[in-house]
């Protein structure tokens, strides 16, 4: 959430930057001012009235202790008449304060200003490929035929069980995501983030911190009799730990990772580009997280593109970084690098993490401070990252290692999985 004093003293700013987000109502920007007028007049007739109220009452206190009671009465009546002015101008206020909030939330992060116009994927900006097209066999296969052929994800079953995007993993391929789930935790926590098990529901209060509410509500899956929410990732949990803290500046950097299954109801429409792992209901996710002094936010940034990357380099798959433009950022974010790796039998990019600096947007909605030396309380940023997500990381992996003898398992994860080979 944007701070209403930055969007006062940047007007102007923030409508040329929203508009890089291709965001069409920038008039809520002069809405938001405009009920923040509206909320300090009340406040100021508030505190004016209550003040009067306060000075007399100490009045009616003297009158009393003198011995002048028909002149107390009076003051009474008069405070009286006061304090029941004070009620429209509270709810006057009240009133206000919940529209200049509903208003507020509206708004999405204002983007960096590196990065890119553009409304399409297509406009997002690369920053780096590499690594090579690995020379397939004849007859190579996508990956959704391997895993029929190799019977190690079975999506008829997962069907069966619940519906369509939900993949049930046996054999090997079972074993296989839990040993890129072990070696991407192990990755992260020698690096120094700390290992959480977050819930897998967060309630409302976690969704709205980390922007999924009031954005993303058709994305989720939400339980009505509790009001909870299935996580789309382990990032909402896992920022919302320090929600309404204030940490020691001394304790940061804060890192944190967890594996979550993670829960997405939009899982596309129809096509290659939703077959097999490209898009699922339901799936596996490492995430990092962290809470940083904001004048370190973007050098920390980078930082995680780099853990994110040697990561992939490791699993030894093509890949390419991308900037990502402003139609293509999320709502949250002011910043985004997006990771795809190559496909071999596909012929094509396949997301398979996003790093995005929120700057101060989440933390404000959370109310996550520390104090600085001067003992004032500042908004800390938050940065996440996928670390990785599984499905098509896997499906690169399938077909990109595909041999006439089986599927080649990375030298790294050998120890994990406890075969060289599929």
């Amino acid at each position: 959430m944007l701070q209403v004093t930055f969007l006062r003293q940047h007007t102007l700013l923030v409508k040329e930057k929203l508009a890089i987000k291709n965001f069409s109502n920038p008039e809520l920007v002069d809405e938001v001012i405009a009920l923040d007028d509206q909320r300090k007049q009340f406040t100021f007739q508030y505190d004016e009235l209550q003040g009067q109220v306060n000075r007399m009452s100490k009045e009616i206190g003297m009158l009393m202790a003198k011995g002048e009671k028909e002149a107390a009465e009076c003051k009474k009546s008069e405070v009286a008449d006061l304090k029941a002015g004070l009620q429209p101008i509270t709810e006057q206020l009240a009133a206000t304060e919940k529209l200049l909030q509903e208003v507020l939330v509206k708004l999405p992060n204002v983007p960096s200003d590196l990065v890119p116009a553009g409304k399409t994927p297509e406009d997002n900006l690369t920053i780096k490929e590499q690594g090579s097209v690995p020379d397939l066999p004849s007859g190579a296969m996508p990956h959704w035929d391997l895993i029929k052929k190799y019977d190690i994800v079975d999506f008829e079953t997962g069907v069966k069980l619940t519906g369509s995007g939900f993949p049930v993993y046996k054999g090997k391929g079972a074993k296989l995501q839990r040993a890129l789930i072990s070696y991407f935790l192990d990755y992260n926590t020698s690096a120094g983030y700390t290992e959480f098990i977050p819930p897998y529901m967060v309630n409302e209060a976690s969704a709205y911190g980390t922007g999924q509410l009031p954005d993303k509500e058709g994305q989720m899956y939400y339980m009505p009799a509790d009001n909870f929410y299935l996580i789309p990732t382990a990032e909402v949990p896992v920022t919302n730990i320090y929600r309404d803290e204030i940490v020691k500046e001394s304790d940061l950097p804060i890192q944190m990772t967890a594996y979550t299954p993670c829960f997405r109801r939009e899982a596309g429409s129809f096509g290659s580009d939703v077959r097999g792992l490209n898009r699922v209901h339901q799936f596996d996710k490492v995430e990092i997280v962290q809470l940083v002094h904001p004048d370190k936010s973007y050098q920390v940034l980078d930082e995680m593109v780099a853990h994110v990357e040697k990561l992939l380099q490791s699993l030894g798959l093509k890949y390419r970084i991308l900037r990502l433009c402003g139609g293509d950022m999320s709502f949250a974010s002011a910043l985004t690098y997006d990771f795809e790796v190559w496909s071999a039998a596909q012929k094509k990019w396949l997301e398979c993490s996003s790093v995005s600096n929120f700057e101060a947007f989440q933390t404000n909605r959370m109310k996550i401070r520390f104090k600085d030396t001067n003992g004032k309380s500042q908004l800390l940023h938050s940065l996440n990252g996928s670390s990785l997500a599984l499905p098509r990381i896997m499906a690169a992996l399938l077909e990109n290692n595909q041999t006439e003898n089986g599927i080649l398992i990375p030298e790294v994860l050998q120890s994990y999985f406890g075969s060289s080979m599929i």
